[in-house]
């Protein structure tokens, strides 16, 4: 069976999200898991596998390990074929690929550049600037509801999730606010959410 290192409310969120949109938490082992968290609670877990102690972390039944959420994000969408990925070889697949891999690529790292209120030519040169990125990111919504046609997919999910978990670093575009708002009325996303309290409650992160 697969087992998905888990730890409640934190980037490995998104996996969660994805396996109740294809009707698939079933099919995997969630371990849940600690973290070292930003506020400086947490812990590293010695039994999580991923050689920085973070989520996600996926290990698949032939046991190869699988870290990097666009990565795991593929191939899960890839293992369980749905409506929410194109198939290899079909219509938007090199769209897909482009968009999950641009979120890690580009739009994660430019947006913790500004968090941190770091600017140099080099990050400008490799990246570019939160600017370029939202820019980037309207003109791909342009004339359509969500990022590959008029239909979710693993691609809003993936993007969208930034600006789910802190909604006041949504770029002030009407066209991508609107967007972020349909992403968060995927019923994928309250069925997440609430099963991300139920696991914080059951590891002592909140109370009852």
């Amino acid at each position: 069976m697969l087992t998905l290192y888990h730890a409640p409310q934190s980037r490995s969120s998104r996996i969660i999200t994805l396996l109740m949109a294809l009707d698939a938490l079933d099919r995997v082992y969630i371990r849940l898991t600690d973290i070292p968290r930003q506020d400086g609670s947490g812990g590293r877990d010695p039994k999580n596998p991923h050689p920085e102690g973070k989520v996600p972390l996926l290990v698949t039944e032939e046991g190869e390990v699988i870290r990097e959420s666009n990565a795991i994000l593929l191939y899960l969408t890839d293992l369980f074929p749905s409506g929410l990925a194109p198939e290899v070889g079909a219509p938007g697949r090199g769209g897909y690929l482009s968009w999950l891999f641009w979120y890690g690529n580009v739009l994660e790292p430019v947006y913790m550049h500004q968090l941190a209120q770091l600017s140099h030519p080099v990050l400008t040169a490799s990246f570019r600037g939160m600017p370029e990125a939202v820019a980037y990111l309207a003109a791909g919504l342009t004339g359509r509801d969500f990022l590959l046609g008029d239909r979710y997919s693993v691609a809003d999910l993936l993007i969208a999730s930034p600006f789910l978990w802190f909604p006041e670093a949504t770029p002030d575009v009407p066209l991508i606010r609107d967007w972020v708002a349909r992403c968060g009325a995927q019923s994928c996303i309250a069925q997440s959410v609430a099963f991300d309290a139920e696991a914080a409650q059951e590891m002592g992160l909140i109370s009852a």
